[in-house]
Parts: C-alpha cells; sequence; structure tokens
C-alpha cells in the first residue's frame, strides 16, 4: 500500500488566498489493476510533473516521465488516459520540470497565443504584460523570432533587467512609472500591433487606447483580478474598439489540443538552439505548495514557479 499525501482546497478564497484555506491529507491507494500505473511526483505546479514508479500498463514503463493535471499530491494511480509523455526527442542535459513551463502548457500558450490569436507579423509592435512571468517571459522571446520589436512590462526593476537580458526591445517596471500611459508611449510612440494581455484590469483599459488601427489583443489573463472580493469598474472599451477597428479575443490554450506536438517541438528546438531563454522559480518540499501557490499569486516568481518534492 502507497500513502499519498494530497492539498485540498479547506474552504473557498475570500479575497487574496491564505495557507489557512489549505488542508493536507493523507490518502492510501490500493493496489494497481490489470492496466493501471501508478505514479510519484517530482515537480508540482498548477499541473503535476510525475513518474512512473510501477506499470500494469504496457504503454507506460517504469521511470517513464509524464505530465498529468490531477492536482497538487505526491502520488496517484492512473489508467493512463489523462497521462502525456514528454517528447521522445527529450534531451537528457535538459530540466524536465520545464515541461510544467516554457516547453509545456505555458509555452503552448505563448505559442498559439501568438500565432493564432494575435497573429503577429515580422516588423509588427508586440506589448506583453505580466512578460517576466511563466507565459510572458515566453511571447516575448517568440515575438523576437518572428522579427517583431517587443515591449514588456513587469513589477520589479530585476524582472526588468531580466525581460532585457533576454531580448526584449522595451521593458519598464509599471509599479514605479508616474503615468502607464505615458511609459506605453514612451516605449513605442507609434502605438502596438499586438496585445498579449495577461493582467487585465487598470493596463488593459490603458494600453488599448495605444494600439493602432486593425490591432489584435489576445486576452490570456486577468491576474490582477482574480482575487478581488469587489468587481472592478473602470473605462469602457467600445469606443477605441470602433474608431480604431480592433480585434480581441479571449483563448484558452486546450483549444489547440490537436496541435500539441507541433507546438512543443517548436519549443524544444528553439530552448536546445538557445533562441527562447528558461528560468525556474523552484520552491523545494510539497509542504510548500501552498506558500508557492500564493507567491505566484503576488507575482514574487521569476519565470515559472514550480515545487519540487
Amino acid at each position: 500500500m502507497v500513502i499519498a499525501k494530497a492539498w485540498a482546497l479547506k474552504k473557498h478564497f475570500d479575497g487574496f488566498p491564505k495557507t489557512s484555506d489549505f488542508d493536507l491529507k493523507e490518502i492510501e491507494l490500493p493496489n494497481l489493476k490489470d492496466g493501471e500505473l501508478l505514479l510519484e511526483s517530482v515537480f508540482l505546479s498548477v499541473d503535476p510533473y510525475m513518474r512512473v514508479i510501477e506499470s500494469k500498463n504496457p504503454a507506460f514503463t517504469v521511470g517513464a516521465f509524464v505530465v498529468a493535471g490531477r492536482g497538487w499530491r505526491t502520488h496517484f494511480i492512473s489508467d493512463g488516459k489523462d497521462l502525456q509523455l514528454l517528447p521522445s526527442n527529450w534531451p537528457e542535459s535538459l530540466p524536465r520540470s520545464l515541461a510544467l513551463g516554457t516547453v509545456g502548457m505555458p509555452g503552448l500558450t505563448a505559442y498559439f497565443g501568438l500565432l493564432e490569436v494575435c497573429k503577429m507579423k515580422p516588423g509588427e509592435t508586440v506589448l506583453v504584460n505580466a512578460a517576466a512571468g511563466a507565459v510572458g517571459s515566453v511571447v516575448g522571446q517568440l515575438a523576437k523570432i518572428g522579427g517583431c520589436k517587443v515591449v514588456g512590462c513587469a513589477g520589479s526593476d530585476d524582472k526588468v533587467a531580466y525581460l532585457k537580458k533576454i531580448g526584449f526591445d522595451e521593458a519598464f517596471n509599471y509599479k514605479t512609472v508616474k503615468s502607464l500611459d505615458e511609459a506605453l508611449r514612451k516605449a513605442s510612440p507609434d502605438g502596438y500591433d499586438c496585445f498579449f494581455d495577461n493582467v487585465g484590469g487598470e493596463f488593459a483599459s490603458v494600453a488599448i487606447n495605444q494600439m493602432k488601427k486593425y490591432g489584435r489583443i489576445a486576452i490570456c489573463g486577468a491576474i490582477s483580478q482574480y482575487n478581488d472580493s469587489v468587481p472592478q469598474k473602470g473605462p469602457y472599451v467600445q469606443l477605441p474598439m470602433i474608431f480604431k477597428e480592433l480585434q480581441m479575443e479571449g483563448f484558452i490554450v486546450s483549444r489547440w489540443n490537436n496541435r500539441r506536438e507541433e507546438g512543443l517541438q517548436a519549443l524544444l528546438k528553439w530552448v536546445v538552439e538557445g533562441k527562447v531563454k528558461c528560468h525556474e522559480q523552484v520552491t523545494e518540499g510539497f509542504e510548500n505548495m501552498p506558500t508557492a501557490f500564493i507567491g505566484m499569486l503576488k507575482g514574487e516568481n521569476l519565470g515559472k514557479a514550480v515545487v519540487k518534492v
């Protein structure tokens, strides 16, 4: 018998999450049946990253690394249908934890959001907020590979320095600028063709007025609003949308699950070639899952936040 540890939500968040909102439980797992396999977590995120430690499923060998969406837990049993093997050409020298970040769901979000929603073209100017995060940092680098000028914003001077290091043309700390409108205008006086929005709220309301005619806006997230107990009120976007003839589209990356392999292979190639740089914020210890989660929501991470079990 295997005893699995699992984090459960004790109560729904009231405003910003607290560690007391989570409860650590122990679960006794049954013996494997034919066709099942037992997995052990190695790295955890919003997507658990696991390896097979026992298998009665011929499609998965013991020691294989897989990605699964089964919550914050140290072990679980699967019939294999919800598991995704890492690409077969994954280099031994490359950290497998990147399957949770740049060569995983966040990287795919950047890839399809830019190509299919923003439809970026060489020579255009791309704006991305939360640019030092797991998605935003990849967005900026893929836009540079695509021949675009890239402007990013982040919440600390260290993050701004990191954005410059990985190739952003312009970057600024939105917490210290006197005027967000002026900072955006200074970074790109001619405006923006594409806006990859991870934040929503006030930033999006200001940025939309800086869009060029026929600009495209990809709505990926709204982290500025996730923990509000009272809905934000802000300017309405209809007038700039109409007069600039803008396109705004929300998306979830699962829309392109049928092209997952295409995206992963492209991202893996660019990482191996050094064209896309990766940074991970690694927290040690399964017991620190809630702390790492709350820190991510506060913007304490640079790149992808993961927990090493």
